[in-house]
């Protein structure tokens, strides 16, 4: 039919569209590592203020996700998209040109703020566009996608800076900024014409006044859900790991406790985006023709991922650098099994609330990153430090802390009801 092909073509176009956003977001969360010396060495930073402006960014993100929910939800998630791109384009900008840790840190909340909506907007756009049972797919496809955002903050990144300095790298950015956000603007619509629901098998109808309620009535309805809050304590861990490692303290652990250079912690760190890529775009196949379940396939992966994590508690540096390599890209395959999170939270509500839904997981996961890498500041920093930079013995008690919350998670997650669409 000529009209479901033109609306297929319409979805993966304001798929892509989005992609690039997101390609943008991942970019900001991650790029600290590579560039934390310089940043550091230039603003005179010390291991704790370092922490805190890592965190900063994801401690925003995390408070806004609660009001965003509903802001998506009744204005529409390219409006909020595309509002949210100016601020992000502006914090980006102001960051290049920073000369204290105080310009920084209000340039990294106009980075929080700005890209606190653009993963649950987009989810949310997606529940509209894509049937439920394509929701998991799609889901994937779209942090597999973003990971390249993830990868040009590594190697990419690292030669940028030794090229024109990281000063520059980010003013850079923050110009492509402005055009993605212009484009989203241009090509996304928040959900398919009303003839064309049942051209998509999609059973999300626009929602009325009655249907989507309160806020306060969908805030009781998510909070109530005892398997909300275990999801949100296994997302908590599983980002704090992931971005303990990739976003902040993988960086200056081989740079000072491995010795080596920006150009190969850089290349190092790709590896773990190449595997995360490579692991979404398989994630949802798995659970559905191996696993069978969506909770199994999160809970193999993050078992998987808190093995490998015990790495940075000593055994890394036993190991040569090929088998290094191999060790990052693992860890890139098992946190991709925490995708699994958005297909879960997309069953376990309705679609009207599913933005709040989306936004109010988000607030765990955003808040694990946060945390994790600010309190692993504060122990790093508490070990002082010696000719070489920080002491082994600080990284391994700071990594720890992520591995020991992981471990817990899954333990309390084990007790979650399975929400897999069969």
């Amino acid at each position: 039919m000529p009209e479901t092909r033109s609306i297929t073509r319409k979805r993966w176009t304001i798929f892509a569209t989005l992609a690039l956003m997101y390609i943008l977001v991942y970019f900001y969360r991650v790029s600290l590592a590579v560039v934390a010396g310089d940043v550091s060495r230039e603003l005179q930073l010390s291991p704790q203020q370092l922490g805190s402006l890592a965190g900063i960014l994801f401690y925003v993100y995390a408070a806004v996700q609660l009001p965003l929910g509903p802001m998506i939800d009744r204005l529409g998630s390219r409006l909020v998209i595309s509002g949210s791109g100016i601020l992000t384009a502006i914090g980006g900008i102001l960051f290049s040109q920073a000369e204290s840790l105080a310009t920084a840190m209000a340039a990294r909340v106009l980075i929080g703020i700005g890209t606190a909506s653009v993963l649950m907007a987009t989810m949310t756009i997606f529940s509209h566009w894509f049937s439920k049972q394509e929701f998991g797919r799609v889901s994937g496809f779209m942090v597999a996608v973003g990971n390249l955002g993830n990868l040009a903050g590594t190697a990419p990144l690292a030669l940028a800076v030794a090229a024109i300095g990281w000063r520059s790298s980010f003013l850079v950015v923050g110009i492509l900024q402005i055009l993605v956000t212009l484009l989203v603007y241009a090509m996304v619509r928040d959900r398919p014409p009303v003839a064309a629901t049942d051209a998509l098998s999609n059973p999300s109808p626009p929602d009325s006044e009655g249907e989507r309620g309160g806020v306060l009535s969908a805030w009781g309805e998510i909070f109530g859900n005892r398997d909300f809050w275990l999801l949100g304590v296994i997302a908590f861990a599983w980002y704090g790991n992931y971005l303990a490692l990739q976003g902040l303290w993988g960086g200056p652990y081989l740079r000072d406790v491995l010795q080596l250079s920006r150009e190969a912690t850089g290349r190092m760190l790709m590896f773990t985006s190449l595997g995360f890529i490579s692991g979404s775009m398989v994630t949802d196949t798995i659970a559905r023709r191996f696993f069978k379940s969506y909770k199994l396939t999160l809970l193999a992966g993050q078992t998987g991922l808190l093995l490998l994590m015990t790495a940075f508690l000593g055994w890394a540096e036993l190991l040569p650098k090929p088998l290094l390599m191999a060790v990052f890209f693992a860890i890139g395959l098992a946190v991709s099994s925490g995708v699994m999170i958005y297909p879960i939270i997309r069953s376990m509500f309705r679609v009207q609330i599913v933005g709040t839904a989306l936004t109010s997981l988000n607030f765990f996961v955003l808040m694990g990153a946060a945390s994790t890498q600010q309190v692993m500041g504060l122990i790093v920093g508490s070990y002082g430090r010696n000719a070489n930079g920080s002491p082994p013995p600080a990284f391994h008690a700071a990594f720890l802390l992520p591995v020991v919350c992981l471990a817990f998670a899954i333990m309390l997650f084990l007790c979650a009801r399975d929400y897999t669409d069969r």
